[in-house]
């Protein structure tokens, strides 16, 4: 009976053999020798008491000992952890695998010699159980500490991983064949060293993807980047809602480590060109802190709007109007024109699209001034445009708050120019691009933009001609020519204080591409005379966002970086709106998107008094532009009063 046991246990093992991996068999191997150096040095022990086995016995038993514990250790999981990840639970599975393994050599010894020694088996197992659970930490340490000091060698950084998904598993596997790769490029795009992975699951804590442990929650962040000596993060949880995306990030960013981020689902892309997700891990930017998640719209109705149509951009040079001519071609116009009065932006931005589409795209780039009427005239009549968005202003506040003049010229009179050229030749349909600032202004820019939307609404009202007319009202635009965060950028990389004009300035925000895919939603859906209004959830503190940018550079906010509060600048709001208290909401087929109800103009007062401004602009008089607006805008106020009523949350 023993004997039969004993052949089907051999059976059992040359099975296993075969499944093992190298490093299985070395581990194996040692752990053989481990057991067979604690029985001699056990028999050596109770020799001194006179009290040793016989050879024969002695050989039998160590030979029994570790085949079953060999058994015992495999069934118990000894083997299946990675030596490196080895933690302090796992050994439990060599303490659990060799007091079986020696209890059950203590049955077999019995059944052959009829005698065994329960205090030399004690003796050895103890032995046993320190000896196999040292070797695996001399081991565990000794293979890091080298392994590290090679890659770290080699340019790899100890990397936390956030999230222990599906993104996280083929990440894992994607480092892992960067790694093994014979391809110096593709071996040199991953420098990452991936140590711990976390998340908020507490089913998955104590687990392990892909040989890596999950440590802990996104609340030990802190804890774990200390304790691991991580030297960069990366966010991968490409389907996480952004108020947790932000609130997480918000804890990376406090770690003062490099935070690399996984992108929204929606914006992953799996072509020729981006064929792993390794690929499209890309540093973290403002727009991932800012706690609202990304607008989404209908591509088909835009689409079937743009394409096959003559489009004209005014201002396409620009950071909006730019953006608006590359997604417009996008969707197959029949020609696009770009409008701008400074060469320099319409020059790089026809080099590019050039170079991205050549001969294919029927592209035709304009120098010209929206002031000039017959300059304009001149471009309806020859190219014959169908849509036309209207982008070209004067945006900056405090430089239209010493030039007035220039704002009215270019924004108002730029506008009206525009807006009934493009009635007079039949034009299908205006956009005109206005600000959070038009709303209750405090600025002549904004002002200046409120006067554009009336004159959109004039038109409107009029119905004559065939022209639909529509404003599209937004928030600040991340990464536009005066921004805030391009300035943040520069005066933090050059180690200069960060200067926020107030701590309690609050504004909405909104990415360059949402802000032209609401301009061609609201345009594709529009009927005529609305005033389309994006959703941008909460607003935005600037201290926030420059301590955010701040940490993104791996600096402490006040203490590497310092944060100075300078004092409004003219003309400047500490709370920006997106609606009038006359103007209601009504929804739209894109839940994020409303449309502000049409304010009836007194057609012949409008008129009077955009005549009066106009005049007053032509020549040059400051104090006459101001006088005129605050006549024709009823909601222009001083930002002293404005800011004196609003109530602002912090």
């Amino acid at each position: 009976m023993i004997l039969g046991f004993y052949e089907k246990e051999m059976v059992f093992l040359k099975r296993i053999f075969k499944q093992f991996r190298y490093r299985k068999m070395v581990l194996a191997a040692a752990d053989a020798f481990i057991i067979a150096i604690a029985a001699l040095m056990t028999n050596y022990f109770f020799s001194l008491f006179n009290s040793e086995i016989s050879v024969k016995m002695l050989t039998f038993s160590v030979s029994v000992s570790i085949l079953s514990c060999f058994a015992a250790l495999l069934a118990f999981g000894a083997y299946d952890k990675l030596w490196r990840y080895f933690r302090k639970k796992d050994y439990l599975s060599c303490v659990y695998g060799i007091a079986v393994g020696i209890g059950l050599s203590c049955v077999i010894v019995y059944e052959f010699f009829d005698n065994v020694y329960i205090g030399y088996s004690a003796v050895h197992m103890l032995i046993s159980i320190i000896g196999i659970c040292m070797f695996r930490f001399i081991f565990k340490r000794t293979f890091i500490e080298l392994v590290d000091v090679g890659l770290k060698d080699a340019g790899y950084k100890r990397t936390m991983i956030i999230g222990g998904g599906q993104a996280c598993r083929m990440l894992l596997k994607e480092i892992s064949n960067a790694q093994n790769s014979n391809n110096p490029d593709e071996k040199g795009s991953a420098v990452y060293r991936p140590v711990c992975i976390i998340d908020d699951d507490r089913s998955k804590i104590g687990t392990e993807i892909e040989g890596v442990a999950v440590e802990g929650t996104t609340a030990e962040i802190q804890k774990f980047t200390e304790e691991k000596e991580i030297e960069q993060i990366i966010f991968a949880i490409p389907s996480c809602l952004e108020e947790e995306r932000k609130r997480i990030l918000d804890i990376c960013s406090a770690t003062k480590l490099p935070v690399k981020i996984i992108p929204f689902i929606c914006n992953l892309i799996f072509d020729e060109n981006h064929t792993t997700l390794l690929e499209q891990v890309r540093d973290i930017r403002v727009e991932d802190l800012l706690g609202r998640e990304p607008v989404k719209f209908d591509n088909q109705d835009i689409r079937e709007f743009i394409s096959g149509k003559i489009c004209m951009v005014t201002g396409g040079g620009g950071s909006i109007g730019s953006e608006l001519v590359r997604q417009i071609v996008k969707y197959s116009p029949q020609q696009i024109i770009i409008v701008d009065i400074y060469e320099n932006n319409a020059y790089e931005i026809q080099q590019e699209l050039v170079m991205d589409y050549g001969s294919s795209l029927n592209l035709v780039t304009l120098i010209a001034s929206v002031r000039d009427y017959y300059r304009m005239n001149q471009i309806f009549e020859r190219y014959k445009p169908q849509i036309v968005f209207h982008a070209a202003a004067h945006k900056h506040v405090p430089l239209m708050e010493t030039s007035p003049m220039e704002a009215i010229k270019n924004n108002v009179i730029g506008t009206f120019n525009t807006a009934t050229l493009a009635q007079f030749h039949d034009v299908e349909k205006f956009v005109m691009i206005s600000t959070d600032k038009a709303v209750n202004p405090t600025n002549i820019m904004g002002a200046s933009k409120r006067c554009c939307e009336m004159i959109v609404q004039y038109l409107s009202q009029r119905h004559e001609g065939v022209t639909e007319f529509v404003t599209t009202r937004f928030g600040n635009v991340l990464g536009s020519n005066g921004s805030v965060i391009p300035l943040f950028k520069k005066q933090i990389e050059q180690g200069k204080p960060v200067t926020v004009t107030h701590p309690d300035i609050i504004r909405y925000f909104m990415t360059i591409p949402e802000a032209v895919s609401l301009v061609m939603e609201a345009a594709a859906i529009a009927n005529g005379g609305e005033i389309f209004v994006l959703d941008m959830g909460q607003p935005v503190r600037i201290v926030s966002l420059a301590e955010n940018l701040i940490r993104m550079y791996g600096k402490v906010p006040y203490k590497d970086i310092e944060i100075i509060f300078t004092g409004l600048r003219p003309g400047e709001k500490i709370k920006e709106e997106l609606l009038m208290s006359e103007e209601g909401l009504q929804k739209t087929s894109n839940k994020l998107i409303f449309i502000g109800k049409q304010i009836e103009i007194d057609e012949e007062d409008f008129m009077n008094k955009l005549s009066f401004l106009r005049n007053a602009a032509q020549e040059n008089d400051e104090e006459l532009v101001r006088s005129a607006l605050y006549s024709m805008v009823p909601t222009f106020t001083t930002p002293e009063e404005f800011n004196e009523k609003v109530q602002v949350k912090v």
